[in-house]
């Protein structure tokens, strides 16, 4: 019984590490853009001298908006890349676990 248990938990955890790489893929993706979008808005901003311009106070808060999501996105990766290390901790554990069970049920 446990060689089936440990079996099936290691696929589900093998399932939630690949999903977790994913979503950590697509917010590196994410944070790539974000990185493109501060850089054009401050080619922008280079632009406008004044800086009391109702221009450069808009593209000042769009710039403070994108570093809040910047930071979103730093956060929600750390959690992500967190979340992935304790899977494969248990993953690592449901294998051993499978292998034992299989030794144990061969030994004779």
């Amino acid at each position: 019984m446990g060689l089936i248990t440990a079996t099936i938990r290691a696929k589900v955890l093998l399932a939630e590490k690949i999903d977790l790489e994913w979503k950590i893929s697509q917010i590196a993706q994410s944070q790539s853009n974000l990185a493109q979008s501060v850089q054009d808005l401050m080619e922008v901003g280079t632009d406008y001298t004044d800086p009391n311009s109702p221009v450069v106070k808009m593209l000042n808060q769009r710039q403070a908006r994108l570093q809040q999501l910047e930071k979103r996105l730093q956060l929600q990766m750390s959690q992500y890349q967190t979340r992935l290390k304790m899977v494969e901790t248990e993953l690592e554990s449901a294998r051993n676990m499978r292998d034992k069970s299989i030794e144990a049920a061969f030994k004779y």
